[in-house]
Order: C-alpha cells, then structure tokens, then sequence
C-alpha cells in the first residue's frame, strides 16, 4: 500500500495517456490526507497546471467559498481530480484518459479514507457514481457505498457561467454540511 507522497510521485512520473505530452505539471490533489470530505472535479485547467495544485483558478475560488460557507477550510477537505493532467483546451478528458487516470483516484480515496465524496460535475458523477448519471436532475441525492455517502452538486466552473445554478450548489453544499454532522 502506497503512501499519498509515494502515489503522488507515480503520478508526476506518469506516461500511460497522451495528456502528459503537454503538461506542465500533475495536478495530484492536495488537503487533509485525513480528511473526512474529499470533492472530486473533472480535471486541471490552465491555472491548475501551470501551479500543479488543484481548484486554484476561479472555478477553485468559487470552491473555497462555499468550503468556507459550511465552516471547512481547504486544509480540513481534501481536492483532486479524475485526470491529474490538463486535457487541451480543457476538453472534457477521453474515456482513455479516465480510464488511465482513474486507478489514481481510487487508491487517494483508499488511503484518505473519506466519510463524504462530492462530486464536483458530470464528469466525475458519471464516472463515480453512474455511467448515467444527469446532473440537472440527480445533483444533491445522497447514494451510500461501503460506508461512504457520494453526492454529486454543479462543478463550479458551471456556476460561475450560469447564475441559475448558484442556488442550488449553494443549497448542496449545506446538505453536505447536514450529512457530515449526522455522521
């Protein structure tokens, strides 16, 4: 069994998928490597890649936020994402890709051990909780596996484009709240 600093360093030596041909950096993941919340995004984008950390451009600020908003820090949370490289022009990652990456995550869940995974859009809905997953309709319903609740809400990126979905991430991320106090 690996430790976070060990499958952090895989990563960063990881040649599996075309993605590391224009990387700057692996966007591993970073937070409380105890944490009981881990939220899980698509993939980095230019600002993410360029600093190696993930959720640090905008759609991260909009994150921290509403981290903030239910009494969290990003140091009691832990962030990642279901591809650790940047895809161009932040095109959603190919099944390939995921496919690729994917082994990564798990083993970060493995270790970090979380009571709550959110996940942060379609993109990592559908590849977490449902190959079918909708967003629109099934964002904010809790689904219980081996002990760990998973909840999908809006990526942040959605929101900061589309003011419609502000209230419901909002209203999300309280239920998130309520569900780790009950836990």
């Amino acid at each position: 069994m690996y430790t976070l600093e060990e499958l952090k360093g895989i990563v960063e030596g990881c040649h599996l998928c075309p993605l590391h041909q224009d990387r700057k950096n692996t966007v591993f993941g970073q937070g409380n490597p105890d944490a009981k919340i881990i939220f899980i995004g698509e993939g980095p984008g230019q600002v993410e890649d360029d600093t190696g950390k993930a959720f640090v451009g905008p759609a991260g600020q909009l994150l921290t936020k509403a981290i903030e908003g239910i009494g969290f820090t990003r140091e009691d949370v832990y962030i990642g994402n279901i591809v650790k490289c940047r895809p161009p022009q932040n095109r959603t990652p190919l099944k390939e890709e995921v496919e690729t990456c994917i082994p990564y995550l798990k083993w970060q869940v493995k270790l970090v051990k979380p009571k709550i995974i959110v996940c942060l859009g379609s993109i990592a809905a559908t590849n977490i909780i449902d190959s079918n997953f909708k967003i629109t309709k099934q964002r904010g319903t809790w689904y219980e596996r081996k002990g760990t609740w998973i909840m999908a809400t809006y990526h942040p990126s959605a929101v900061l484009r589309d003011a419609l979905k502000k209230r419901p991430f909002w209203e999300d991320f309280k239920t998130i709240r309520k569900k780790y106090d009950m836990l």
